[in-house]
């Protein structure tokens, strides 16, 4: 069974060994990553590794802002995916851990039957109080999410999903694969969530303007979850946002997206059953010729990144705002003061790392 993996990246370079090692011990066989505007290093990474035969590497074809939605309508193109069995469209900080079988990709799709799509429902995992960036895997540094079922007060729940190559593909979006509207009941694909159970019908026929890409959680992980690592450390997390995901210019940061990721209430340590394999593979992949000494510039150009930000006093000033933070979602916080509640605490007030 042929699985691709496709992603889009821009300076993961800390993170690439991590996230293909993983991917290869759950079952994908192959890997197309698209980069833009890199200067940690992971394209790099990315053209040595491709010289090693392990993934395939291109420059994202976005003439605009659209990166990731160019990139996957470029990779219909490449023979990497249109030979492939399956597909499994990701980011670098989500994980898919699987509960069943040998808890690989082929055990998961054996346990859903007969499908042409499995949509698993992501679980975000909090900085739980861990500041400093460390090289090690990060499935291992965070243990701390939401409850599984509820997060920021509703039970609806982004997905990514698997994709068979015999569904009936009009275009890869990130989150899920779309079929003409015009397709007949008959001819719709067979799609199921996490449990094996099908998708709800608004899902699975994107009914509502923004194509839906969420479903309820409760009950949808009986065989899979999506680990997402949207957070990792606070030196990680203000390396992230130099890449241009918030603008402060004029006004204050905006905690939002932080603090949405930040609940710690449930502990999960499930997926640490995969360290032993992926440590091993992490080892192969890195005793290859150049990629060891790849990576730990990578992991230099992230430290030497933090240091460059922390001199600037926007990003003091960010890095102190997150760490007063609290661990409740801003619905959930304005809920709590309105009721006479104290917030809990942020984590670097009550979490020694």
């Amino acid at each position: 069974m042929r699985i691709t993996a496709i992603t889009c990246v821009k300076n993961e370079g800390p993170f690439l060994i991590e996230w293909i090692a993983f991917n290869r011990v759950i079952g994908c066989t192959d890997f197309l990553f698209y980069s833009n505007d890199c200067d940690d290093g992971t394209d790099i990474i990315l053209d040595t590794l491709a010289d090693h035969g392990i993934v395939q590497h291109l420059p994202n074809p976005a003439e605009g802002r659209n990166y990731q939605m160019e990139a996957l309508k470029d990779a219909k193109k490449q023979a990497v995916v249109d030979q492939a069995d399956w597909w499994w469209i990701a980011d670098v900080d989500e994980f898919l851990n699987i509960h069943v079988g040998d808890h690989t990709i082929p055990s998961l799709i054996e346990a859903c039957w007969d499908r042409q799509a499995i949509s698993l429902n992501f679980q975000f995992f909090a900085n739980a109080g861990v500041e400093a960036f460390e090289d090690r895997p990060v499935i291992s540094q965070f243990i701390y999410s939401h409850n599984p079922d509820i997060w920021c007060g509703e039970f609806a729940i982004e997905v990514k999903s698997l994709v068979r190559r015999d569904f009936p593909l009009q275009y890869f979006g990130a989150h899920r694969p779309f079929f003409k509207s015009k397709l007949a009941p008959k001819d719709r694909p067979s799609w199921s969530d996490g449990s094996g159970r099908d998708v709800p019908h608004q899902f699975l026929v994107a009914a509502n303007p923004r194509r839906m890409r969420k479903f309820p959680a409760p009950g949808s992980r009986d065989f899979a979850t999506l680990n997402h690592y949207a957070l990792r450390s606070l030196d990680s997390y203000l390396v992230k946002n130099d890449r241009g995901d918030v603008n402060r210019e004029n006004r204050d940061f905006d905690d939002t997206y932080w603090r949405e990721r930040n609940d710690m209430a449930f502990e999960d340590r499930s997926i640490l059953r995969y360290l032993p394999a992926l440590e091993a593979e992490m080892a192969a992949l890195k005793s290859l010729p150049g990629i060891a000494e790849l990576h730990e510039q990578a992991c230099e150009l992230h430290r030497a990144k933090r240091d460059r930000l922390l001199a600037q006093p926007d990003y003091i000033s960010m890095r102190d705002q997150l760490k007063r933070a609290g661990t409740m979602c801003p619905k959930e916080e304005d809920l709590v003061k309105s009721l006479g509640i104290a917030p809990l605490p942020s984590p670097y007030a009550r979490v020694t790392r």
